[in-house]
């Protein structure tokens, strides 16, 4: 390699699967993944970027509902692997489990300096209307773009319909709109338009970056279990009681409220005692959990509930895994799911 591609900006895509390189089967009319190869193909624009371009490809590619703990340290080691080779990276991706992975890879990464931007399409990158051209056009330009030699945007994040959000903030909120994912409780990074135009005063630029450290573990033993009206006693018990079950993210109405029936408080309130982690996150997509602020959330609060704040489900979920996987403490775990770790609350 010449020292002129040296200097050359560096990418480095890895694709996971997803809709994004999926074609539609002749025999069953179902999508199913296709060689990475061919999305190439499908977007020669890339060859005008001035950049060096790599790729690393999962195989088997993956439908994102069958990503989890396992494919995010995959990626996750992908990432380490190369991180001082390439000046960001561009993660394809499926939609639906997008901003889980998005969460977990905000936790894994610590000292972050380079941009991992995570993209995909909701409809096939080889149809005529696909959403899938821009959005990576436009990932890739993010990935690589810099101010004064260092990376505009030094986060994992993901970027879709003309937006980039914290990844760790964002939800999936259609099936159907090329405008899949949103950002209630925290503003966006970057707008596409004629120009990127980037807000730095939401983007995390830490004053003094150590060096990175990647952690992948994680405890899987966790559910997410959401309040409704008329929930049934023994089934809420049932979950509970799953053995070996060490943390809960609940989702909760409003502010972080439950009703006040004496059998559930006393459920969760065992469940605290067999030092199981609860997190209180609300239902609503905006607006946080003020528990105290109503009678119905009062005693969650006293019986050690912890607050979820204006955490995404995403989030909570990657984060109480992430910290269960840690050699801490149930105290230590509880502190830190108060605190913001990588932006994803709002202290």
């Amino acid at each position: 390699m010449s020292k002129t591609e040296n200097k050359k900006t560096s990418i480095l895509i890895i694709y996971t699967g997803g809709t994004i390189g999926m074609v539609q089967s002749l025999q069953t009319g179902t999508l199913a993944p296709v060689k990475f190869d061919k999305i190439l193909d499908e977007v020669p624009e890339l060859n005008k970027f001035n950049f060096n371009i790599k790729t690393i490809i999962f195989n088997p590619v993956l439908d994102s509902s069958n990503v989890g703990p396992s494919e995010w340290v995959k990626i996750a080691r992908a990432i380490e692997k190369n991180y001082n080779s390439f000046d960001g990276f561009v993660i394809l991706h499926g939609t639906d489990t997008m901003a889980y992975t998005a969460s977990a890879l905000s936790f894994i990464f610590e000292n972050l300096d380079k941009p991992i931007i995570l993209t995909g399409s909701q409809l096939p990158i080889g149809t005529l209307r696909t959403d899938g051209k821009e959005n990576l056009i436009t990932s890739l330009e993010i990935a690589a773009a810099k101010k004064n030699g260092k990376s505009m945007v030094p986060e994992v994040c993901i970027y879709f319909e003309f937006k980039l959000f914290r990844g760790n903030r964002t939800v999936k909120r259609d099936a159907d709109q090329f405008s899949a994912f949103h950002s209630v409780n925290y503003p966006t990074l970057a707008v596409a338009g004629v120009d990127i135009r980037y807000s730095p005063e939401y983007i995390y630029y830490p004053e003094n970056k150590g060096i990175l450290k990647v952690n992948t573990n994680f405890d899987d033993n966790v559910v997410i279990l959401k309040i409704f009206p008329g929930i049934n006693e023994k089934v809420f018990k049932s979950i509970l009681n799953t053995p070996g079950l060490k943390g809960v993210v609940l989702e909760t109405f409003g502010s972080g409220n439950v009703p006040t029936s004496r059998w559930l408080l006393n459920c969760i309130k065992r469940a605290i005692k067999k030092n199981i982690v609860i997190l209180n996150i609300t239902q609503c997509e905006g607006g946080r959990v003020a528990m105290g602020q109503y009678e119905t959330s009062l005693e969650l609060l006293s019986i050690g509930v912890v607050s979820g704040k204006d955490m995404t489900s995403e989030a909570a979920i990657a984060k109480l895994m992430f910290l269960l996987g840690q050699d801490m403490s149930v105290d230590e775990i509880k502190m830190y799911l108060n605190k913001s770790l990588q932006g994803e609350i709002s202290e």
